[in-house]
C-alpha cells in the first residue's frame, strides 16, 4: 500500500509539473503574439509613424504586465464571489491552490499576456493621430481595472459565467472587449487627415511594408496555438491531449480558410488579391473559431473561418462608409468577427444557447464601451488625445519618440 502511495503521489506530481510546464509554454506563445501585433501594425502604417506604433506595442505589454500583477488579477480571480458583479480586491500573494493543476504563478503569466492582447487591439485602430502618453495612460485602465471586470464576470465565475455564456479562449471577452475600447477612442478622435472626401469618398491611406505586415500575421498565426491550445489548460491525460490536438487542427483549418476565402472574395469582387484583406482573413478566422476551438468538426471550423474572411472584408468597407477610421481594420477583425465568435457556438456546442451567447456580447460590448469612453473623454479633456495638425503630417515618430524608423527615407 505503501508503494502504491509514492507511486500515485509521483504521477500526481508529474501531471502537475506537465500541466504547469505546458501553461507556461502557452503563454510564451500568446506572449510572441505580442510581436505579431507590432510587426503586423508597423508594416499597416505609413512609415513617419512606425517607430511611435512599436513604441505602443512595447510599453503596453510592459503596462499591462506590471498593472495586471498590482491590481488586475486580484480583481478578476482572487477571492471573488461565484456568480457576482463586484469583485473582491484581494491579493495575488499566497499559497498554491489545493487541488489545482498547474501552479498559481503559471496561472498568473497565462492570463497576463491574454490582457495585453486585448490591449494590442486598442493601438492599431488608434494609430497615426493619437498622443503616445494619452494611450498609455489608457493602457492603465484598461489593463487594471475595464478587462479585469468583465473577465471577472466571465472566467472569473461571475454573473455572466452562472448565465452560461460561453467563450472558450476569448472571441468576446478578450477580442471584442479589445475591440470596443477602440472603437470608443476612435469615435472621440476622428478619422486621419485626408482619409475621407467631402463626398463620402475613401482614400486609401497604404501601409509602408507588407513583408512586415505579413511576417506579423504569421506570427499570430503561431501565437494562436497558444492562445486557443493553453485554454484546454490541461494536458497530461489522453482526453485532454486528444482535444488539444483537435483545437491545434480546428484552429489551423479556420484560419487558412478565412484567409483563403477572402483571397476569393477579392478577386471576384475587384478582381485582385488584396494581401492586406488576406492577411486579415486569416486573422478573422483565428477570432472566429477562438470562441470554441474545440466543438466543431474540423469541416466546420473551416466553415466558420471561410464565413469569417468574407465577414471582415465586408465589415471594414462598412466601416468605411460611415467614416470611422481603422488604418489595420482592428474593428472589423477583433469586433465584428469576434462578436460572430461568440453567436455561432451554439450551432456545434449543445451546452450553449443563443439567448445566453448575445446576453454575455452584449454586457461585455456596452461594459467595456461606455467605460472607455468615459476614461477617453476624461483624457480628452485633460491632457489631449490627438496630436497637432503639423505632428500628423510629419508623422508622430519625431514628435513623439524622437527616433524615425527609416532615417535614410523619411524626409
Amino acid at each position: 500500500m505503501e508503494d502504491l502511495a509514492k507511486v500515485s503521489s509521483s504521477v500526481t506530481e508529474l501531471r502537475f509539473a506537465l500541466d504547469t510546464f505546458y501553461f507556461l509554454i502557452s503563454g510564451a506563445l500568446v506572449m510572441w503574439m505580442a510581436a505579431g501585433f507590432a510587426m503586423l501594425e508597423a508594416g499597416l502604417v505609413r512609415s513617419k509613424n512606425t517607430t511611435e506604433i512599436l513604441t505602443k506595442n512595447i510599453a503596453l505589454y510592459a503596462i499591462a504586465c506590471v498593472v495586471f500583477l498590482l491590481v488586475g488579477y486580484n480583481i478578476m480571480y482572487v477571492d471573488n464571489t461565484e456568480g457576482g458583479v463586484i469583485p473582491s480586491i484581494a491579493g495575488l500573494i499566497g499559497s498554491q491552490a489545493s487541488g489545482a493543476d498547474h501552479s498559481l504563478e503559471s496561472d498568473f503569466f497565462f492570463q497576463v499576456v491574454f490582457v495585453a492582447t486585448a490591449m494590442s487591439i486598442v493601438s492599431g485602430a488608434v494609430v497615426e493621430r493619437m498622443k503616445l502618453w494619452a494611450f498609455l495612460a489608457f493602457s492603465v485602465v484598461l489593463t487594471g481595472f475595464i478587462y479585469p471586470l468583465e473577465g471577472y464576470w466571465t472566467w472569473g465565475g461571475g454573473f455572466l459565467s452562472k448565465a452560461g455564456f460561453s467563450d472558450f479562449a476569448g472571441s468576446g471577452i478578450v477580442h471584442l472587449a479589445g475591440a470596443s475600447a477602440a472603437l470608443a477612442g476612435v469615435l472621440l478622435l476622428g478619422a486621419r487627415k485626408g482619409k475621407y472626401g467631402k463626398n463620402g469618398e475613401v482614400h486609401p491611406i497604404p501601409g509602408a511594408n507588407m513583408p512586415m505586415a505579413t511576417l506579423g500575421t504569421f506570427i499570430l498565426w503561431m501565437g494562436w496555438f497558444g492562445f486557443n491550445g493553453g485554454s484546454q489548460l490541461m494536458v497530461s491525460d489522453a482526453a485532454n491531449a486528444t482535444a488539444v490536438g483537435k483545437i491545434f487542427l480546428n484552429t489551423n483549418a479556420a484560419a487558412a480558410a478565412g484567409a483563403v476565402a477572402a483571397l476569393i472574395f477579392n478577386k471576384i469582387m475587384w478582381g485582385k488579391a488584396d494581401l492586406t484583406m488576406i492577411l486579415n482573413g486569416a486573422l478573422a478566422g483565428l477570432v472566429a473559431i477562438t470562441a470554441d476551438p474545440l466543438s466543431p468538426s474540423p469541416l466546420v471550423a473551416t466553415l466558420i473561418g471561410a464565413v469569417a474572411g468574407v465577414l471582415v472584408i465586408l465589415s471594414i468597407i462598412g466601416f468605411d462608409k460611415i467614416k470611422i477610421d481603422d488604418p489595420v481594420g482592428a474593428l472589423s477583425v477583433h469586433g465584428v468577427v469576434g462578436f460572430f465568435g461568440v453567436m455561432v457556438v451554439p450551432f456545434t456546442n449543445a451546452e450553449t444557447h443563443f439567448s445566453s451567447q448575445l446576453y454575455g456580447a452584449a454586457v461585455i460590448f456596452g461594459w467595456v464601451f461606455v467605460a472607455s469612453f468615459i476614461v477617453w473623454a476624461i483624457l480628452k479633456k485633460t491632457m489631449g488625445i490627438r496630436v497637432s495638425e503639423e505632428e500628423e503630417y510629419a508623422g508622430v515618430d519625431i514628435s513623439d519618440c524622437g527616433v524615425e524608423a527609416y532615417p535614410e527615407f523619411v524626409k
